[in-house]
């Protein structure tokens, strides 16, 4: 029994049995992924999966078994290596980051800015892509922690941790009749096109339930992954925006009004920290969970798993509170960190 065997069974599991892609993800031929398999399955005297002709079509019962033991298996030798990183070299090394845009563009600068100063030799990546993107890379060993709102709650993977609360809001241009309405209710929005977050994105779930439970159909003229370019088409016309309230408190947007008493038409929001479960965090990967959570036992930041025991506030800081994470209007700070990470698509 060796390791790249394990990490055979791991990736055919995740990538739902097809060893091409097993292959191609681990760079080598999928005969040898099949024959790796084949004789761990030997050694260990089980079937791990359900086979028709060549193909893997499923788990056995067996298999499902020592699938999860296989996932720990593997965290725990990536646990060792974190391990030597951290008594090796405790305050230099990598964090990648998985987080979506909004995230990425509203609440982190701030927050990396004061990381950045206290380890100046950690070299940060950002990857940007949708919450179901982000709970795949951390699940996959891709990333360090992840940064989002929806999707990485519920996930057995993972343990998350709540950041914040914050609220949507409603923008017009200035010259917008909305604009000038001092009591609006969700039925005056109804009467213009809706420019908001696609479906998966920011919480678009609280939207479309406030909407519903008004008994209100509105007319969602665009969506997009993205708050810049949700305003860019509410600067053009196009509609009555609706984003994350970071988007606007995080941004020069004189451009825009803010519907009055708007951000109390959607349940409030919350930004959350997932990391995988087990995980053995460095020094500066719980110091930077602290900076977004301050509200979590630093003590406890060390051993991913000593974190479910942590005392959770009833009410958490909102992020008009958290001034901290806020900048105001004006050029985003530069980070001296190494942040990459393409848009998502």
């Amino acid at each position: 029994m060796n390791f790249q065997q394990l990490r055979y069974i791991r990736a055919a599991v995740q990538n739902d049995l097809n060893l091409t892609k097993v292959a191609n993800e681990l760079f080598t031929s999928q005969s040898g992924v099949s024959k790796q398999i084949k004789e761990l399955e030997a050694e260990l005297g089980i079937e791990i999966f359900v086979r028709r002709g060549k193909r893997l079509v499923g788990l056995t019962e067996a298999g499902h078994s020592a699938a999860q033991v296989i996932d720990r298996l593997l965290q725990e030798s990536e646990n060792l290596k974190r391990l030597s990183e951290q008594f090796v070299q405790a305050d230099k090394g990598r964090l990648t980051i998985a987080t979506t845009h909004n995230q990425a563009n509203y609440v982190l600068p701030q927050v990396l800015v004061r990381f950045s100063r206290e380890f100046p030799d950690v070299e940060v990546e950002l990857r940007q892509g949708s919450p179901s993107l982000v709970v795949d890379m951390l699940l996959r060993g891709e990333a360090d922690l992840g940064v989002a709102t929806e999707a990485v709650d519920g996930e057995p993977g993972l343990q998350t941790f709540p950041c914040f609360t914050w609220e949507h809001v409603a923008i017009v241009p200035h010259e917008h009749p909305l604009a000038r309405v001092k009591s609006p209710t969700l039925a005056d929005l109804v009467r213009y096109p809706i420019v908001t977050y696609t479906p998966e994105f920011t919480g678009r779930s609280n939207i479309d339930a406030a909407f519903a439970s008004a008994g209100l159909q509105p007319d969602f003229h665009l969506s997009a992954v993205d708050a810049d370019v949700i305003k860019t088409y509410v600067k053009l016309g196009m509609g009555v925006g609706i984003v994350a309230q970071m988007a606007i408190e995080n941004g020069p947007d004189d451009a825009f009004a803010t519907v009055a008493g708007s951000n109390k038409f959607f349940k409030a929001s919350s930004t959350k920290i997932a990391i995988p479960h087990g995980a053995l965090l460095r020094n500066y990967t719980g110091r930077l969970i602290e900076l977004l959570a301050p509200h979590l036992d630093a003590r406890s930041l060390k051993d991913s798993r000593r974190l479910t025991t942590v005392h959770q506030p009833d009410i958490l800081r909102s992020f008009v509170d958290r001034h901290d994470l806020r900048f105001g209007a004006g050029p985003r700070p530069i980070l001296r960190s190494a942040i990459s990470g393409a848009n998502p698509a």
